[in-house]
């Protein structure tokens, strides 16, 4: 069977140029791994940025979508020591550039924008096999094989694409996160969740932190994060929750016990979330009839809260290059990469900033110093 156009992965960059394809009346395919929309949990909140993340959700037409989906509130940001003292409230804004969503909602809105068929559910790509002349054949774990004529890998941090076109792979960034969720926060654990306020809360000193979210119905999301080798993670062992978290909190001995609850009293097997960047400047060679985008051409530690806005912004862009090049991909994406690499290397530089920033031996004043620099008047 071929596919004119087949998009690798059902994240929120490759729904988006599914979507804005969709819109101008060009079909394509999405191969997705996982067998349904609710396969898994989509994470927690994301902040949607009017110069990115919001121009792509405009160019898809779920702009007013979108709109309904935000969380009044949620973009509070605190930052406070080890000792739970506040060193930075900073509150809500009535109209603010970086209103947050759930990452669920907002895949949502995405998915019912397109025609059911869109999505090929439960073909994980295992190989991909150039057949000259921009063309290629693709393999799938459950049999299915495919030929196409234009190729997007947008199947995130490992992609299966890549390697079509760059050999580099991600690399550990040094610092990993532990997830994990106390449900009924406002009322369970009231201090901890007078602490975190409406949005985010940042307890972080030098190689470590704790980073919390509120969500609307009062259930606290936690990442644990520390500056220590992948080994160390390895040899913390989640299949017993509650003595690796007991672990962990060893870590934060001395901390205020509204933060460590965090830590201890989790509702949900811990996750491990460790994070791995590609070079800042990650670029490659033209190779006829396949491209990338997202976290495949890009990723980078999550420091600036970019990875969902750019791929988004990636997907809506590259939608809108196929759409002003009618019967040439190549000029497609030639035009799409020319713009991709500098603004890509740009936000992964400052992202790469940041996360020096959050946890270097100045902090937690690096990030203060950050925050303020955001503040309006």
């Amino acid at each position: 069977m071929n596919t004119p156009i087949a998009i690798i992965g059902a994240g929120l960059g490759g729904l988006t140029l599914a979507r804005v394809l969709h819109v101008h009346g060009i079909a394509a395919t999405i191969y997705e791994a996982e067998t349904s929309a609710k396969a898994r949990s989509q994470g927690g909140l994301l902040d949607i940025h009017e110069y990115n993340g919001q121009l792509a959700l405009k160019t898809a037409g779920l702009y007013d979508k979108f709109l309904g989906i935000i969380i009044e509130g949620a973009d509070a940001k605190r930052i406070c020591d080890h000792h739970g003292n506040l060193l930075l409230d900073w509150p809500s804004a009535d109209k603010g550039a970086r209103p947050e969503v759930e990452r669920g909602d907002l895949r949502r809105i995405l998915l019912e924008s397109l025609p059911t068929d869109t999505i090929r559910w439960g073909h994980k790509l295992t190989a991909v096999a150039s057949l000259g002349g921009g063309r290629h054949g693709l393999t799938f774990a459950n049999g299915a094989t495919v030929t196409t004529d234009f190729l997007v890998g947008a199947d995130g941090a490992w992609s299966r694409v890549r390697p079509l076109l760059s050999e580099v792979k991600p690399a550990y960034a040094g610092i990993s996160f532990i997830e994990t969720f106390l449900f009924d926060g406002n009322s369970r654990y009231a201090a901890s969740a007078e602490l975190v306020g409406d949005g985010t809360l940042m307890a972080v000193v030098p190689n470590k932190g704790i980073l919390a979210h509120r969500h609307p119905n009062g259930t606290l999301q936690t990442y644990v994060a520390l500056n220590r080798s992948e080994d160390w993670f390895a040899r913390l062992d989640l299949s017993d929750p509650m003595a690796a978290m007991a672990l962990l909190a060893d870590e934060f001995d001395g901390w205020a016990p509204e933060l460590t609850a965090l830590i201890t009293d989790g509702d949900t097997n811990p996750v491990l979330r460790p994070i791995h960047a590609l070079p800042i400047e990650h670029k490659w060679d033209r190779v006829p009839g396949v491209t990338l985008l997202g976290d495949a051409a890009h990723l980078m530690s999550p420091f600036a809260g970019e990875g969902a806005n750019l791929a988004m912004y990636d997907g809506a862009l590259l939608g809108e290059a196929i759409v002003a090049n009618p019967g040439s991909v190549e000029t497609a994406l030639i035009a799409y990469e020319k713009e991709l690499f500098p603004r890509s290397a740009e936000t992964a530089a400052e992202t790469d900033r940041n996360l020096k920033l959050f946890f270097n031996d100045n902090s937690p004043q690096g990030l203060i110093d950050l925050f303020i620099q955001y503040l309006p008047g």
